[in-house]
């Protein structure tokens, strides 16, 4: 199937406007992707239309917005291929997911035990799995990675062990786009008896998930990555797993009775649904997997596959450029400096030309340390980015680079 872009990228509102007078060329997208009007339009005809808690109420806007919430855990379900629905937890997005999982190990664990993470992850698996050792004595051990982006296998197979209760691993780098092999590590872990979650956050609109053939005991992502809103997330976790987790947060929703004297829990999909949800936010969400899958994920992979190769071909025209990551098996980001630049001053000297790409350390603070850099620019790809929005980009640098150097 041929995407037909034009009409996608009408779909967009946002793309239709200017920067410093400049059409936007909006190559963001691993930070956040731009929403198509669907999803737009779902929130603003809940709150218009629909607005009612959900799951507490008889009366008939309650019944309407619980109808359609549950309506999207059922679309999600579908989305990654999960056996229940009660499997499928909302959430503030991935971060909050992690937390969730590795506030709950931090009950769990205890001195002796082994958490394996690895030298490619975002800040938001870093960072709880180190609290989560803080709290119980648990000890954290890293994948180290390959010049050129990929995991160094060997040495995971190495420091795995029986000692190892949970791996927690990126499905793809946010910062390299290294599409990690997780099937193995999965494989490999629960043949020592080890939880595994994985950060799909740059995943779901590359990759056609089914969580029961690729059997993660907890798979997380944004909704805000993949053409949907912010504040919304997902943790979907096999029931058992799930189950062996303590509550996460306590009161409205996740109770099954309340006495001052005990307090029992409800089932899942609520025990770890806390209070009022992102109900307008959900409800979107079904919009953007919609869109999605209208559009085919394999197609969407396909196309943004070609724009990489065109502008990986392109930027390395220019001279002094380096990229970091690149790994035969990767998707649409390109981490990349030039030879005396500090990345921050490409960013800001291109924005003045309508373009926006991200630079800074991507909340990879560690694999920066790896390749002893400050920062890179990264240029990231969406379904309605084009080759002439690339060329623009790439004179944008070239004129940033004739400026700075």
């Amino acid at each position: 199937m041929m995407l037909n872009i034009e009409n996608i990228r009408a779909q967009f509102p946002i793309l239709a406007q200017q920067i410093h007078g400049k059409n936007l060329v909006y190559l963001d997208n691993g930070a956040t992707t731009q929403k198509p009007i669907s999803v737009i339009n779902a929130i603003t005809n809940y709150y218009k239309n629909e607005n009612s808690n959900v799951h507490r109420g008889v009366h008939f806007l309650s019944g309407l917005a619980t109808k359609k919430l549950e309506k999207t855990r059922n679309a999600v379900k579908k989305f990654i291929g999960a056996r229940y629905n009660h499997e499928i937890i909302f959430t503030k997005g991935a971060t909050d997911s992690i937390n969730l999982v590795a506030n709950g190990y931090s009950t769990l664990l205890k001195k002796g035990d082994e958490i394996i993470i690895s030298e490619l992850e975002h800040h938001s698996n870093i960072v709880p799995w180190q609290i989560c050792c803080e709290n119980c004595g648990a000890s954290l051990k890293i994948i180290p990675i390959k010049d050129n982006g990929e995991l160094d296998m060997d040495c995971f197979y190495n420091m795995i062990s029986k000692n190892t209760k949970i791996v927690a691993i990126s499905h793809i780098s946010n910062t390299l786009g290294t599409v990690n092999p997780v099937e193995k590590i999965i494989s490999k872990a629960h043949e020592l008896g080890a939880k595994v979650l994985i950060d799909g956050a740059q995943a779901t609109t590359h990759v056609n998930l089914n969580m029961i053939d690729l059997d993660a005991d907890y798979y997380v992502f944004s909704a805000h990555k993949m053409y949907g809103p912010t504040g919304v997330g997902v943790l979907y976790g096999k029931e058992e797993a799930l189950n062996s987790l303590p509550v996460y947060q306590g009161g409205g929703e996740m109770i099954k009775d309340v006495s001052f004297k005990k307090t029992t829990y409800a089932p899942l999909p609520h025990k770890f649904e806390a209070g009022t949800p992102n109900i307008a936010g959900i409800i979107a969400l079904n919009e953007a997997i919609t869109f999605v899958l209208k559009l085919g994920i394999e197609n969407i992979y396909n196309y943004e596959r070609e724009l990489l190769e065109y502008a990986t071909n392109e930027i390395l025209k220019i001279k002094g450029v380096v990229i970091y990551g690149n790994s035969k098996n990767k998707t649409g980001i390109i981490s990349f400096n030039i030879d005396g630049i500090h990345p921050y001053d490409i960013g800001v000297i291109i924005d003045k030309f309508g373009v926006a790409i991200r630079t800074g350390h991507h909340c990879t603070q560690p694999l920066m340390e790896r390749f002893k850099i400050p920062g890179t620019a990264r240029i990231s790809f969406a379904v309605y980015n084009t080759i002439e929005e690339i060329n623009i980009c790439i004179e944008a640098i070239k004129k940033a680079k004739s400026m700075l150097v």
